[in-house]
């Protein structure tokens, strides 16, 4: 299977068998990037997290024992 990062518009194969090619074949909303962009984003919001800036949009909301 054929991919394109959404990123940077690399193309590359990916194994018809793999789950993420299955994945990616059956819900079209999910998309690809290439490991050489995740590993960028991966390294920029670390280090963004490292200052104290970063602020995440969904926080884990603990569960309560009231049940």
């Amino acid at each position: 299977m054929r991919v394109k990062c959404v990123l940077c518009d690399k193309i590359d194969k990916l194994d018809d068998q793999l789950p993420l090619a299955k994945r990616l074949r059956n819900r079209p909303i999910h998309t690809y990037m290439c490991e050489s962009c995740n590993e960028r984003i991966k390294e920029k919001t670390e280090a963004r997290k490292e200052t104290g800036s970063f602020q995440v949009a969904f926080e884990k909301k603990e569960e309560s024992d009231w049940f």
